[in-house]
């Protein structure tokens, strides 16, 4: 059956492998979400199809930093109005350490409160790939350092994320470990962070965070995992719902 979420399998196998610094998986991500929200939210496609919002991806946000999804008003220059956002979504990913949760979970929640300070109605989303894998054979810190350009891109990148299972003894001393209860820890993390009701603009906080549980070793082919009862496909679906009432309830007043 086919998933959401089949665009970013498909582009980790096309890479090779994951990175948490390339933003092409949250790009085609992004780029599935607005095909969905296009699709199934006949107010979000009228106002998109009669230019009352620009969209934007990988652009400066209300943090000051990169975010992955804005939707909103232009300035006379082009950039978008940070005071006249519908929509702000921001991709993060635990695969290889999840030591390092602390710090994707606050930049979420940057950019979660400096949203709200600058537009209280604005739609902000956050979703998370966690890694349930055991073991991740850190290719992007720890492989391509250990060959040559012209032999990872030859004899190396061809075999990654194929189910090669020679890859782990050949790069054994690139091996990430994680802990059986890693990924619970993360999710556990991540679900500190406010979600607020669908009326609550007033209150600071979330307005959906979406959790994909994907087994992710980059020797194996990627595939989607379930993490605490989670199902990423069904939470998927719920979000592009909830997104759709969300943004019929603040900007036409009804749900």
């Amino acid at each position: 059956m086919p998933t959401p979420f089949d665009p970013i399998l498909r582009n980790i196998v096309a890479t090779g492998y994951h990175s948490h610094r390339n933003a092409t998986h949250s790009d085609v991500l992004t780029a599935q979400i607005l095909t969905d929200l296009n699709s199934r939210c006949p107010a979000f496609s009228e106002d998109f199809g009669a230019g009352r919002f620009r969209v934007w991806q990988n652009v400066t946000g209300p943090d000051g930093r990169n975010t992955d999804l804005l939707v909103g008003a232009a300035n006379p220059d082009g950039t978008p109005d940070l005071r006249n956002v519908r929509i702000i979504i921001e991709h993060k990913s635990v695969v290889t350490a999840h030591r390092n949760r602390n710090a994707r979970c606050q930049d979420i929640e940057r950019e979660m409160r400096a949203s709200h300070f600058c537009n209280p109605r604005t739609i902000v989303v956050g979703t998370l790939i966690i890694g349930t894998c055991p073991e991740v054979l850190n290719v992007p810190d720890c492989v391509k350092k250990h060959a040559d350009l012209y032999r990872f891109e030859t004899q190396i990148l061809p075999r990654l994320s194929t189910g090669d299972q020679t890859l782990w003894q050949e790069f054994r001393t690139c091996v990430s470990h994680n802990t059986a209860d890693d990924p619970r820890k993360t999710m556990a993390y991540f679900q500190r962070l406010p979600v607020r009701a669908m009326a609550d603009s007033h209150e600071m906080g979330l307005d959906y965070m979406l959790y994909i549980p994907m087994a992710i070793d980059n020797v194996n082919p990627p595939r989607l995992s379930t993490l605490n009862g989670v199902d990423p496909c069904e939470s998927y679906e719920e979000m592009i719902s909830h997104i759709c009432r969300v943004y019929q309830l603040r900007w036409y007043g009804r749900s």
